[in-house]
């Protein structure tokens, strides 16, 4: 089960970091993924070991059920003969070996259960291995996307405090407020005769502009 745990957290991890840091996509996921294939041939190694032991306490709960009815027989034949003596230890050496046998039938279902743990264990990281393979041109799509955008907000973040940018803004404000001083210096410049004459001639467009209403609404006769 540790095993299988493990995978999980390298999956996630890894996939993570890849698409967020990694330097080099591709080598990250190669690495997670050869970390997976390595935790799945331990557990199919597991699987193999565990499956071995249970064929092995199988053969030795045989051997032992058998051996047992060997000494049953015994007892049989003694007591048929009227020696109770033989048969008494027989039968001791019968429940001994009866015993046993009933010990390693208890191991039996507890490697079965085991075992039917590892294989769903396995078929579950062969899954995720498979699917991880299958998106592995999506997850280095991903990672190299989130680095470019990354790098540009990076470069972008440089460019909007470097110096020469700073100093462009002075200059901008700098331009602005000299346009800002010349427009001025324009009004003031102005002599009081031409202010004169030029408030002149706009009195004299209201009087045109007067004269011309009047005659409108007060025609000659």
């Amino acid at each position: 089960m540790s095993l299988l745990n493990r995978a999980w957290r390298v999956v996630r991890a890894n996939i993570n970091s890849l698409v967020e840091a990694t330097e080099d996509p591709e080598k990250t996921l190669e690495e997670m993924l050869g970390a997976m294939q390595r935790d799945l041939l331990l557990l199919r190694q597991a699987v193999a070991h565990a499956i071995a032991t249970q064929k092995r306490t199988e053969r030795e709960m045989a051997q032992n059920q058998a051996i047992a009815e060997d000494w049953q027989r015994r007892a049989e034949l003694a007591l048929q003969q009227g020696n109770e003596s033989n048969a008494r230890e027989c039968l001791a050496r019968c429940h001994g070996y009866q015993q046993t046998a009933l010990e390693l039938q208890k191991q039996l279902a507890t490697q079965s259960q085991t075992i039917t743990q590892l294989r769903t264990n396995l078929r579950a990281l062969e899954q995720k291995l498979s699917d991880a393979r299958a998106k592995k041109a999506m997850y280095i799509a991903r990672a190299r996307s989130a680095q470019a955008a990354r790098r540009m907000q990076e470069l972008s973040d440089r460019a909007i405090g470097t110096p020469s940018s700073r100093a462009f803004e002075r200059m901008e404000d700098r331009v602005l407020q000299l346009e800002a001083e010349a427009e001025l210096l324009t009004e003031s410049a102005t002599s009081p005769l031409e202010r004169k004459f030029t408030a002149l001639e706009s009195e004299t467009q209201v009087e045109q502009s007067l004269a011309a209403m009047r005659a409108k609404q007060f025609p000659k006769k």
